[in-house]
């Protein structure tokens, strides 16, 4: 990458007055966090994609809370730590700056790095609910559990024990906070898209609606369909690139 392009960058970070930060797995691999989207990640499977749908967690929880385990909660998961990428994203929060981050990854790394406008567009492995009663756990509580289930109890002494959903977007189901996103890309002055290769919708879209007047960034090591769209775009890692961004 070229030190202009990141001149360039530093220059409209340190001007911009509303930024909207959209993220990817290619912003957690350099904490030791697997694209699963990638050529031979897991999700080119169709067979272990249906294992992580609604209609198969009815059907059979217990292999579906297995494979949870075996693919979520792991040390890769758990002991993952911040990138510079993303502790530039939390530095430019507490200048005082106005940064939204929409992020399609699970880890929680953002707000570990003390990030706080984050918006899940696909949930966190940390935490659980219950469909039902619409009670919330902190995965570590309830992880043990073969099925974990619901614990609350009504005011009449009523169990409810259903079945609780991992607090992740599965397949057959929506994102969330896409109005959000939507509303902030068309209002922000900078965008940034970072480790994302724009590949799946809705996020895909996005970009798209963003104002004439602002300026949209790239940095991902693969091409985008948006590339020739954005006003500045670095092949890069996300991590790599925001240290250069900080050394300067």
């Amino acid at each position: 990458m070229a030190s202009e392009q990141i001149l360039q960058l530093k220059h409209w970070l340190a001007k911009s007055s509303r930024i909207v930060v959209l993220t990817g797995a290619g912003m957690s691999t350099e904490s030791g966090i697997l694209d699963f989207r990638s050529e031979d990640g897991l999700w080119r499977d169709e067979t272990l994609m249906t294992s992580m749908s609604e209609g198969y967690l009815k059907m059979f929880p217990r292999e579906f809370w297995q494979f949870f385990r075996d693919i979520f909660w792991t040390d890769e998961y758990l002991s993952a730590r911040p990138n510079a990428g993303h502790r530039l994203l939390a530095s430019l929060e507490k200048s005082h700056k106005n940064v939204q981050i929409f992020t399609q990854n699970v880890d929680g790394l953002h707000q570990i790095a003390g990030s706080t406008d984050v918006y899940e567009l696909h949930g966190n492995i940390r935490r659980a609910y219950c469909p039902r009663c619409r009670e919330r756990y902190h995965m570590e509580d309830v992880i043990g559990q073969e099925i974990p289930r619901c614990s609350w109890m009504s005011v009449k002494g009523e169990l409810c024990d259903s079945i609780l959903y991992p607090d992740m977007v599965l397949f057959e189901q929506s994102i969330h906070h896409y109005i959000e996103a939507y509303d902030a890309v068309r209002h922000c002055d900078l965008l940034l898209i970072l480790g994302t290769s724009l590949s799946v919708n809705p996020v895909a879209d996005l970009p798209n609606h963003r104002s004439k007047d602002s300026k949209a960034v790239i940095i991902n090591l693969a091409p985008t369909y948006y590339d020739s769209e954005a006003d500045l775009v670095i092949r890069g890692k996300v991590g790599e690139t925001m240290e250069k961004i900080m050394g300067m």
